[in-house]
């Protein structure tokens, strides 16, 4: 919706500061008991969600200057929903997430945005991908040598989308290509969209450029469709949150699996040995794209409504995206499945996870807020006397690899694939 159409939520808004807040009753300490990492530290209400819905208001009536400082704080939000779940606890008329998203997407329409999305933008224009400096004929380079089929010639049981991260860097390539043994090991019939195989966008939206994510969204389903693509798995949170909610909301009808959701699945059915032992302790970093922003859409046409000119509702109920149905089972599953892997868990867990920095377009536009709040998560994660931090999003994990404490410090990070892929004996420790 454009920001316009939020403008009753602005009004509405009681000022109770909940999404600043991990919901007190699942708080456990004062020092991890924040959630929105932006007003945390910048320290300004505006930074809020309460506050932001206040700038959008003041943006709509025209009170605010057309000035950068405007730009740089509506671009300061990571888009990563802990407001918003936060918010839901007490509240069911207000959507901070969609509002700030509709902000950031008016702030583009009016020309503030950050220099260094710029060469993200562009890239994604002219090469369909959000890492600048790659090419697009260079995307399926992975994919070389392992037999995949091309689903627009002959059918396969699942579609494998691996991402931008996951396609281009080198460092994740193999990885890559493990998981694709994998799955083929275990019996999976695989295909992949070959030179059709493009960015989701997703990030593109997060970042406020709203029209190239639709472009991208469009061109997917068109290819999907065409292809006549019934199941997807994809290794990329935000590629999964994507495909879940935007391409849904869109009109896509096929399944849609993150990597741990399918392989958790076959471990489950036998289908999937994991022999090998590894002794570790680990704490598992929930993504804010695979967990509270990985539930699944659900269609709604209606309207709002008051009883009694009053209480804000709607006719017919509306969905609620509260992130307690997001994909949190299937990664501790599968590290508990592993022998020797040893879970315990942070303070702020499941849809209450503080995020790890790397989203919303923050990592590249504010590097010291963005590194600040990955330094959050890693100081959080040491407090559990774990070995090392799991996650399942390569965005999380580069951000958080490159991270330290409060003190300084370096902890370790893995993805889950890493650890099954060694577990499965497809990799040396």
């Amino acid at each position: 919706m454009p920001l316009q159409d939020y403008r009753p939520m602005m009004e509405r808004c009681s000022n109770c500061l909940n999404c600043r807040w991990v919901p007190f009753d699942k708080l456990k300490s004062l020092r991890f008991g924040e959630n929105c990492p932006s007003v945390c530290y910048y320290g300004f209400g505006t930074y809020s969600a309460r506050g932001r819905f206040q700038l959008g208001q003041s943006v709509l009536d025209g009170e605010v200057d057309e000035s950068e400082a405007v730009g740089d704080i509506i671009h300061s939000c990571l888009a990563c929903g802990a407001c918003d779940v936060s918010c839901k606890v007490c509240r069911y008329n207000l959507e901070p997430l969609a509002h700030n998203l509709a902000l950031k997407e008016e702030a583009v329409s009016r020309g503030w945005v950050k220099p260094a999305h710029r060469a993200i933008m562009e890239g994604l224009r002219t090469e369909q991908t959000m890492l600048p400096g790659r090419r697009k004929a260079d995307r399926t380079a992975w994919q070389e040598g392992l037999g995949l089929k091309d689903v627009f010639q002959e059918k396969a049981e699942v579609l494998f989308f691996p991402g931008c991260k996951y396609a281009y860097e080198e460092d994740l390539r193999e990885k890559t290509r493990g998981m694709v043994r994998l799955l083929k090991k275990a019996g999976v019939d695989l295909g992949v969209l070959g030179s059709a195989e493009a960015c989701c966008g997703g990030r593109a939206a997060d970042m406020g450029y709203a029209d190239e994510a639709r472009e991208r969204v469009a061109a997917n389903c068109r290819a999907c469709g065409k292809a006549g693509v019934t199941t997807v798995v994809t290794p990329c949170a935000d590629c999964l949150h994507a495909f879940k909610r935007q391409y849904a909301e869109a009109g896509a009808t096929f399944e849609v699996l993150h990597v741990t959701e399918y392989l958790e699945r076959l471990v489950a059915t036998g289908a999937l040995a994991l022999p090998g032992r590894i002794p570790m302790t680990v704490t598992y970093h929930d993504p804010c794209k695979l967990g509270r922003q990985g539930e699944p859409y659900e269609a709604w046409n209606g309207v709002e409504k008051k009883i009694r000119n009053q209480i804000h509702t709607w006719d017919p109920k509306r969905p609620r995206y509260n992130g307690a149905y997001g994909v949190y089972d299937a990664p501790r599953r599968l590290l508990e499945a592993i022998d020797g892997v040893r879970l315990v868990e942070m303070e702020r867990i499941r849809e209450y996870s503080w995020c790890c920095g790397a989203s919303g377009g923050c990592e590249a536009a504010e590097p010291e807020f963005s590194a600040w709040t990955a330094s959050e998560r890693v100081t959080e994660a040491r407090a559990t006397g774990a070995a090392a931090i799991a996650t399942a999003c390569p965005w999380c994990k580069g951000r958080l690899g490159t991270a330290v404490d409060e003190n300084g410090d370096a902890m370790p990070v893995v993805d889950i694939v890493d650890l099954v892929l060694q577990a499965a004996g497809e990799v040396q420790a």
